[in-house]
């Protein structure tokens, strides 16, 4: 399967977006690489992290750790590898928790996007279906990753929005079998 330059996976939590993410890389024919954003900052997601790690672990994953300068991590990526960037919602709120200037890391990370040698895939949450925040963190969060996502379309040959594991395209053609 022929993979468009820049494809953005949509999702709620737990919808099968990752999952979904990764088949796609699967079915490319290219080397994977991985770049991974989460930070562990409880047991619970360190669990969840090494749980990730675990499933990858002898799948020809290539793995770059990179919670918020994945421009960094883009630059090591290679012609011949496909990249999955899981997830754009951790890099954001890694970065406003450390008070980082996201919407130029924003501006740098799209156009590290463009100058890739093979196709990305990017993961993101679905912030828009819930209700509006009580505290002003949480509404600023939202506003910022609704940005983020409306941009990441805009620049995407593909969008799909993944629901309970079912992909529904948004924007572009899939190709490959039906999931």
């Amino acid at each position: 399967m022929r993979l468009p330059p820049l494809t953005l996976v949509l999702g709620g939590a737990a919808s099968g977006k990752s999952a979904f993410a990764e088949d796609l890389l699967g079915q490319s024919g290219l080397a994977k690489v991985y770049v991974a954003t989460a930070e562990a900052f409880d047991a619970e997601m360190a669990t969840k992290i090494a749980a990730h790690r675990q499933l990858r672990a002898g799948q020809g994953w290539r793995t770059i750790e990179a919670p918020r300068d994945a421009v960094r991590a883009l630059a090591e990526v290679q012609t011949g590898e496909a990249v999955l960037l899981d997830c754009m919602t951790f890099w954001l709120s890694n970065l406003m928790l450390q008070n980082e200037e996201w919407e130029s890391e924003l501006d740098a990370l799209s156009d590290a996007f463009r100058d890739l040698p093979g196709p990305l895939v990017a993961v993101s949450n679905e912030v828009s279906g819930g209700i509006v925040p009580e505290n002003a963190l949480a509404r600023a969060f939202q506003r910022a990753q609704g940005a983020v996502n409306q941009r990441l379309a805009r620049q995407a040959d593909l969008v799909v929005q993944v629901t309970a594991g079912l992909p529904m395209v948004l924007k572009g053609q899939l190709e490959g079998p039906a999931w």
